[in-house]
C-alpha cells in the first residue's frame, strides 16, 4: 500500500464513529455487508481538502476499487473539487463505473462544471444512456443541477421523460428532476405531468416530492394533486 494510501486510510479510522456507521448503513441498504468505517460528511470534505493538493494524491484515485465506502465518499469530493475542468471530467468519467450507492452518486458536484455547461449537456446525454445505474443517476442529476435555471431548455426534461427503468434509484431521481422542475419550471414541466410522461410510479412520486417542497405554491400543490393516478 502507497503511503498516502495509508495515511488517508489510518485518518479516516482517527475519525471513525461506530455510531453513525451502524446508522449510515440503513440508509444505504445497497452498503449492507460492505465495510464502512463510519467518517462524517464534514470530516470527508476536510480530508479532501487536506488531501487534494497533494502531488501523490493520483495514488489514491488510482486505487479502484477502493476497499471501503468512506474512501468512495472522499473520492467524489476529491473530485467535486477539481478545479481543471479536463482534469476534473476525466476522473469523473474514471470513478463512475466504480460508484455502486446513491450517497457517492450525489455527493459528486463538480464544482467546474457551472463554467463548461455545454460540455456537461452533452456528457449527461450519453450517461442517463448508460446501462450503470448510477451512472444514469449522475447524468439525471447534472441535468437537474445545472439546466433548471437560466440555462434551461425543453430539450432537458425530454431527455430525462424518455429515460425507463426498473431500478429504484433512478426512477427516484427522475421524481426528483421533475419535482424540482416543477419547482423552478412550472409551465414547461407540468405537460409532462398532465400528459402522463412518466411510468405510474414515477409520476406519482414526482407529484408526492412537489407537494412537500416549500418552493412549490400551495395553488400548485393543489392542483398536482388532481394528476395523481389511482
Amino acid at each position: 500500500m502507497s503511503e498516502i494510501r495509508k495515511e488517508i486510510r489510518d485518518e479516516l479510522f482517527n475519525l471513525q464513529d461506530p455510531e453513525y456507521r451502524d446508522f449510515q448503513g440503513k440508509l444505504i441498504p445497497s452498503q449492507e455487508g460492505v465495510s464502512m468505517i463510519g467518517v462524517r460528511t464534514p470530516e470527508l470534505r476536510r480530508m479532501a481538502k487536506m488531501f487534494a493538493g497533494r502531488e501523490n494524491i493520483s495514488e489514491f484515485l488510482d486505487d479502484l476499487p477502493h476497499q471501503y465506502f468512506d474512501e468512495n465518499q472522499l473520492h467524489a469530493f476529491i473530485i467535486s473539487g477539481i478545479k481543471d475542468y479536463e482534469k476534473c471530467i476525466g476522473e469523473v468519467v474514471r470513478f463512475l463505473p466504480y460508484v455502486d450507492n446513491w450517497a457517492t452518486c450525489d455527493q459528486m458536484s463538480p464544482k467546474v462544471f457551472g463554467k463548461h455547461r455545454q460540455e456537461v449537456a452533452e456528457l449527461a446525454g450519453v450517461w442517463i444512456r448508460s446501462e450503470h445505474t448510477y451512472t444514469v443517476r449522475f447524468g439525471i442529476k447534472m441535468l437537474m443541477e445545472h439546466f433548471l435555471n437560466e440555462d434551461f431548455d425543453l430539450m432537458y426534461p425530454e431527455m430525462v421523460a424518455q429515460v425507463r427503468s426498473e431500478e429504484y434509484y433512478i426512477r427516484m431521481m427522475v421524481a426528483w428532476y421533475f419535482a424540482t422542475a416543477l419547482a423552478k419550471q412550472y409551465d414547461a414541466a407540468l405537460p409532462f405531468i398532465e400528459n402522463r410522461r412518466l411510468d405510474s410510479w414515477t409520476h406519482n412520486k414526482t407529484i408526492q416530492k412537489a407537494v412537500e417542497s416549500y418552493r412549490v405554491t400551495p395553488e400548485h400543490k393543489e392542483y398536482l394533486k388532481s394528476l395523481k393516478i389511482k
